[in-house]
């Protein structure tokens, strides 16, 4: 278990607006500072649970244990490893770790943790290791609404050193009431599962975008060389784009020529179906300021393509004002 931090506040959860009341969790663990900012924890809370409740589902990981020990482990997303780990969960590295590592002092100096991509990762890694490891089997035999538990069993099975571990699950619970995510008929309303309408915060239309309609997330949903795409804004998750558009997040980054999840930026075009070979337009001038990728994202024509049209090395890129073949 790591030791709670005050940091910066993750990108994933800025702007968050939220407000509950004002009290907040009592225990602390030794050398440890809980969240005291409940717009902060809320925050967390709902840019979270839907990735938790979908765990349960699968995994049979109460979303309510999941979601409190991301708030404690991570300081509501505040901590080092938070921040600069995307680690939410303060799992050390351990046998057969093969990923990407961060090390930091925690009970002996400099010890290693696993690093992510992103949270989402840290989320899907959090239910194979308590699912892949044998000293946590003995808490799949309980009710999934035990939350109490749950907490107990966690403490037991040596999750965390910490003699209070199990209370301060407990009390993360019920002073935010995650226990209502455990429900099996719990479902989202529009506007918690991030469905709300949303405003494109990039120029729109491109030339050659087609509006077409309304994404099931309420994203004005275009063609463009014949191919659906939308685009998006600052407060946009992968994640639940490739939920609501029914794709998987590593199909959406090949689409789109990304090599990892983080390499998504809020606010671009993002394409929903593969990228064509060509486009429909023969030739574009390199304006100051473009890229060989955002090209490829405007004109809809896949990057491998793009660098062999122009007898381009993979990662070079293009000066301003030449002349680009497109077909």
């Amino acid at each position: 278990m790591v030791k709670w931090k005050n940091g910066k506040i993750s990108k994933w959860i800025r702007k968050a607006e939220l407000c509950i009341s004002a009290s907040l969790l009592i225990g602390t663990t030794a050398g440890a500072q809980l969240p005291d900012d409940n717009t902060v924890v809320s925050a967390y809370i709902l840019q979270y649970r839907e990735i938790a409740v979908q765990e349960m589902k699968e995994f049979r990981i109460p979303a309510s244990i999941t979601l409190a020990q991301g708030i404690l482990e991570s300081n509501a997303g505040r901590s080092d490893l938070a921040v600069k780990a995307n680690n939410h969960f303060g799992i050390k590295c351990h046998k057969g770790w093969t990923g990407m590592t961060f090390y930091k002092d925690d009970e002996t100096k400099n010890e290693c943790f696993r690093k992510y991509d992103n949270p989402v990762e840290s989320y899907l890694d959090h239910s194979r290791f308590l699912t892949g490891r044998d000293r946590y089997k003995s808490l799949f035999s309980l009710e999934m609404t035990d939350y109490r538990a749950w907490a107990s069993g966690l403490k037991a099975a040596g999750y965390a050193t910490n003699p209070a571990y199990a209370d301060l699950l407990i009390r993360t619970i019920e002073n935010y009431k995650l226990y209502q995510f455990d429900s099996p008929g719990y479902t989202p309303s529009p506007e918690e599962s991030g469905s709300r309408p949303a405003k494109p915060t990039v120029p729109a239309p491109y030339p050659g975008f087609r509006l077409t309609g309304k994404g099931p997330d309420g994203h004005d949903l275009y063609m463009n060389n014949r191919r659906r795409v939308i685009l998006t804004n600052e407060n946009d998750l992968l994640y639940l784009i490739a939920r609501n558009y029914s794709v998987s997040v590593g199909k959406l980054l090949k689409i789109n020529d990304l090599p990892y999840a983080s390499a998504f930026r809020p606010g671009q075009i993002l394409y929903l179906e593969s990228k064509r070979r060509k486009s429909e337009v023969k030739y574009h001038t390199v304006q100051p300021g473009e890229t060989l990728y955002t090209i490829s994202q405007l004109y809809g024509i896949r990057m491998k393509q793009l660098y062999s049209k122009n007898k381009l090395l993979p990662g070079g890129e293009a000066i301003a004002g030449s002349v680009l073949r497109l077909r």
